[in-house]
């Protein structure tokens, strides 16, 4: 039998049991649905992140108190509830006067009870420099960010997210010139924040209150050092450059003589993205790999099937053997079934998946303000394609060799 027939054949046989050709390919539309969903989902979440990351400009770095491990970032002290007091404000004088850098903005951060009237809500709060807003790119929809000036006096200003700005006032009241309240301290509304997101290192920009560092250092934290420092490179330097002078000005600080001991991490824009990049790609793929166990699942359910077509079917396969099949023509017709009920199975999975993913894309754009992007690779869809063939021809190897090695006497007497 020439394989055109074979494929004929095996089409027929598919035709003639409809119904249970849909159920049996049901798990693989499932499995590859999954496959296709999740690494969609997965490959969004990651252009997100790294967009919200890149938002801030590429001439960005972040001075972390605590030494690295091996170049990476670690931070045994924040997770073991140690305070490291290393930046202080001599820091930044010294690093202002460096001329490969253009601005260092110092944070401190906390978290307390935001009240408003009878609203009361636990947000994190973080004390900043009026240089914060250019230098994190942070725009407002109303109001105006506080100034230097601000900071000097120690003013009790706030500029606040614009979620947080929903939830305290709601819709109708107008925030600007408003006092809130953090640990029994009042502040006065300045500007509200458009929505942000997450900022970098996680930071629910939208539901944050921003004010002057001296505030937050004097009156609600009660501390002389700060958090972190946001460093701007100064656009006529290299920012690997600016990166070595910062480190050389911090050691010389902090008397620091072999780098191997520094109490600092520097971070760039470009040491971020790549271990977020790392990450992501980590979970995508382990997101993948849990989806396709539904592949293993409805690949064993078409082995089955096929198994019980092959009893059901013994006569036929008896008579096709007396009238000159082969066992390699047996073997083909219902090696092609199995897989054709795969293949299949993923093209209708791959736009079961598209439909979904383009479903949660205009969910999340149309009823949030996650700056959410449609993705849709298409190296899911040739490993899903890829994948569903292969689990054709693996699941259905062992029901089409026992088809294929029946006794063609005891096939023809089978009842």
């Amino acid at each position: 039998m020439i394989f055109r027939d074979a494929v004929q054949t095996a089409t027929r046989s598919l035709r003639h049991g409809k119904m249970r050709s849909i159920l049996t390919m049901l798990g693989i539309v499932i499995g590859i649905a999954s496959v296709i969903i999740l690494m969609s989902i997965g490959k969004s979440a990651q252009d997100y992140i790294l967009n919200q990351v890149q938002s801030v400009g590429s001439n960005l770095m972040f001075v972390i108190p605590g030494g690295s491990n091996n170049g990476r970032l670690s931070s045994p002290a924040a997770s073991q509830g140690i305070v490291i007091t290393t930046l202080n404000e001599r820091d930044v004088t010294a690093l202002l006067r460096e001329p490969s850098i253009s601005a260092v903005v110092p944070e401190v951060r906390g978290q307390a009870d935001v009240i408003y009237g009878d609203n009361d809500v636990v947000e994190g709060y973080e004390g900043t420099t009026a240089n914060f807003f250019t230098v994190r790119n942070m725009q407002l929809e109303k109001g105006y960010p506080f100034t230097q000036n601000d900071v000097v006096s120690e003013n009790h200003v706030a500029v606040i997210g614009n979620e947080l700005a929903k939830t305290l006032f709601g819709q109708f009241v107008d925030p600007i010139g408003k006092f809130i309240r953090l640990k029994n301290v009042s502040f006065r509304v300045v500007g509200v924040l458009i929505p942000k997101g997450t900022g970098v290192g996680g930071v629910d920009i939208d539901n944050l209150v921003i004010i002057p560092t001296t505030v937050a250092q004097h009156e609600l934290l009660g501390i002389n050092y700060y958090n972190d420092l946001n460093v701007q490179a100064n656009d006529a330097y290299d920012i690997n450059f600016v990166k070595s002078r910062l480190a050389f000005v911090l050691q010389h600080n902090h008397g620091i003589t072999n780098s191997a001991k520094n109490d600092f991490t520097i971070q760039t824009q470009a040491d971020i993205l790549s271990i977020l990049g790392s990450i992501t790609s980590v979970l995508t793929l382990f997101l993948a790999a849990v989806a396709s166990i539904s592949l293993v699942v409805g690949g064993i359910g078409i082995m089955n099937i096929m198994l019980v077509a092959v009893t059901e079917r013994t006569k036929e396969i008896g008579l096709r053997m007396a009238v000159g099949a082969t066992n390699r023509d047996i073997l083909e017709q219902f090696l092609i079934e199995s897989v054709f009920l795969c293949f299949f199975g993923g093209i209708i999975g791959i736009a079961m998946g598209a439909i979904v993913v383009t479903g949660i894309y205009f969910l999340v754009t149309g009823f949030t303000t996650v700056a959410w992007t449609f993705a849709f690779p298409i190296s899911a869809v040739v490993l899903s394609l890829v994948v569903s063939t292969v689990a054709g021809i693996a699941f259905g190897i062992y029901p089409a060799r026992k088809a294929a090695r029946k006794n063609p006497i005891e096939a023809l007497r089978y009842e």
